[in-house]
């Protein structure tokens, strides 16, 4: 049985907080796209409540967010990105 944490494949799950003129969450979706990692976007300049829910998360507004699984990192850090996927 899936869980929230994992995806259709067993994978953890991967969701994106970003805004569309941030670098960086471009950055880090055209790393998805790249290695095929399907992901979940919100856009929290257009999201109010997306918004409230990652800063609630992180204490903070600064783009992009990207949690996977139950792990959450701030800004795009394609190390750590990369070791959390298993890639």
């Amino acid at each position: 049985m899936d869980t929230p944490e994992t995806n259709n494949e067993g994978n953890k799950s991967v969701v994106i907080y970003s805004t569309p003129v941030c670098h960086f969450c471009h950055a880090a979706k055209e790393f998805f796209a790249e290695n095929g990692v399907e992901y979940t976007e919100h856009d929290v300049a257009a999201d109010t409540e997306k918004r409230a829910e990652m800063i609630d998360m992180t204490g903070q507004m600064g783009v992009p967010v990207i949690k996977i699984g139950d792990d959450v990192i701030i800004g795009f850090d394609e190390p750590k990105v990369t070791e959390l996927l298993g890639l």
